[in-house]
């Protein structure tokens, strides 16, 4: 097994039963700093693939035949949906809908999990201020 397929398959491994615990549990818990970490976590691991390969490689990646196109799609399919599903409380707390679409257009699940982040620590931040005030 090569280190990129036990890469992809650790990816699985880490995914899977986060992805069951989200359909089964009762209450889902909102965590900014969890999202911030993810963000900053795949933000350094994209950073040191950058770094060691270039930008070409994901261009091809995405060109290169139909599952790269597929692959390509998917992303912009999910980040779109994503975007979607945020925006309207995004909106609510005051964040920059622009700025956060450009960076997230621009860097997909790293600015998308920052926004969620920012999104999170706004909503518990005035949670608590109404809280103060009544």
């Amino acid at each position: 097994m090569t280190i990129f397929q036990m890469l992809a398959l650790a990816g699985a491994v880490v995914a899977v039963p986060v992805i069951i615990y989200l359909a089964m549990a009762q209450k889902l818990s909102e965590n900014a700093i969890l999202a911030a970490s993810l963000s900053a976590g795949f933000g350094a691991f994209t950073a040191v693939t950058l770094w060691s390969e270039g930008i070409v490689p994901l261009v091809a990646n995405h060109t290169v035949n139909l599952w790269g196109v597929q692959v390509w799609y998917d992303l912009l399919i999910s980040v779109t949906v994503a975007l979607f599903f945020i925006i309207p409380r995004a909106r609510k707390v005051g964040m920059s809908i622009p700025f956060w679409v450009i960076l997230v257009g621009s860097t997909a699940s790293i600015a998308l999990l920052a926004m969620i982040a920012r999104l999170f620590w706004l909503e518990h931040a005035l949670a608590e201020d109404a809280a103060d005030a009544g």
